[in-house]
């Protein structure tokens, strides 16, 4: 489980690599007579269809994705697992405090695959109920064409400056659990007068992640606050004028865990998969989408700082746990 004393050292450690373990053995050929393995998961959906595309092709198993946004994905399967009607195989959320509390209610099985021990201690249970698939920066990125250098912001308090009102998208946390710990965070260390200010400079509040980037891709909004670095990244690939922030005050980056559930109805392909995850094949992909795998030993994408090189701020997730229903309630107070 991710404790408070953890995480706090994890600013130091998300770029190292984790204690040694034992790994647990995969039947392949039973997989394989399963044919088949469900996956919950709020991966960008670009990279989930080429997870789903490398494991279909290296074993012949047929992957049935459902993806939604984290908190929509975390909905409906608490939904059908309480009603004791057990879809999905495996889930990969981007909420860890939530896979922390399955874990302890026993949703999950302990799985420790080939390089758990390259997961940073901080992105993984120790005993295997989850591990980080990716590793998300969530900070601030921006149109160069729009924003002069002399005029970017270079931490996160001066987003509150009257010259960024009319400028600024950002998602809304009851739709995505990577902001549910960013505001959580921002809110406890800063106080909602933060946010309050934010509101005051009209920030646009969108859904999701992608719907944050395609403001800024069309220019309807500038800066992106609270932001998927990952997302800014496919924009720059594509030619747009996108460029991240790493503000002196502090980035977040936050695992995105996977977990294989127990009682799926595969559950060797869903461990196989849950495997995969970790390979070199799957691994790769974030970097080269400019994001950060989880592994310690993958570098990190072309073109951003080794996470090592950052302030990276710590983020309590048991607070952050007790705590979600307030941060939404209080953030839709503010904006709506």
């Amino acid at each position: 489980m991710l404790r408070r004393r953890d995480l706090l050292a994890a600013a130091a450690v998300l770029a190292l690599a984790g204690t040694a373990s034992a790994q647990d053995a995969v039947d392949v050929a039973k997989a394989k007579a399963e044919g088949k393995v469900v996956w919950y998961t709020s991966t960008p959906i670009e990279q989930g269809q080429k997870i789903v595309g490398l494991f279909e092709k290296a074993y012949g198993i047929k992957v049935e994705m459902f993806r939604s946004g984290g908190s929509a994905i975390l909905r409906r399967f608490q939904q059908e697992n309480d009603a004791g009607r057990i879809s999905a195989d495996v889930l990969t959320t981007s909420d860890p405090a939530a896979s922390a509390v399955l874990a302890r209610k026993g949703v999950f099985v302990p799985f420790k695959p080939k390089n758990f021990d390259k997961i940073p201690d901080a992105a993984k249970d120790p005993n295997g109920q989850y591990v980080a698939q990716r590793l998300n920066m969530m900070t601030i990125y921006l149109r160069t064409d729009k924003v002069p250098p002399a005029e970017e912001p270079k931490t996160w308090t001066e987003l509150t400056e009257s010259k960024y009102k009319g400028k600024m998208v950002m998602t809304d946390p009851s739709f995505t659990a990577l902001q549910v710990s960013v505001v959580g965070m921002m809110s406890r260390e800063r106080g909602w007068g933060f946010y309050e200010k934010l509101r005051t400079n009209d920030t646009m509040i969108v859904q999701g992640n992608q719907q944050s980037s395609d403001m800024v891709q069309r220019g309807e909004r500038v800066i992106a606050v609270g932001a998927l670095d990952s997302y800014a990244a496919e924009e720059r690939a594509a030619g747009h004028p996108i460029k991240t922030l790493y503000p002196s005050d502090g980035v977040f980056v936050i695992p995105s865990p996977t977990a294989v559930v127990k009682g799926g109805p595969n559950p060797n392909a869903a461990k196989l998969f849950a495997e995969f995850m970790l390979s070199d094949d799957v691994q790769n992909i974030f970097p080269a989408d400019g994001g950060f795998a989880a592994r310690s030993d993958i570098a990190a994408p072309a073109g951003s700082p080794a996470l090592s090189s950052l302030k990276i701020l710590p983020v309590d997730y048991e607070y952050i746990e007790k705590e979600t229903a307030r941060i939404k309630r209080r953030f839709n107070e503010i904006f709506q």
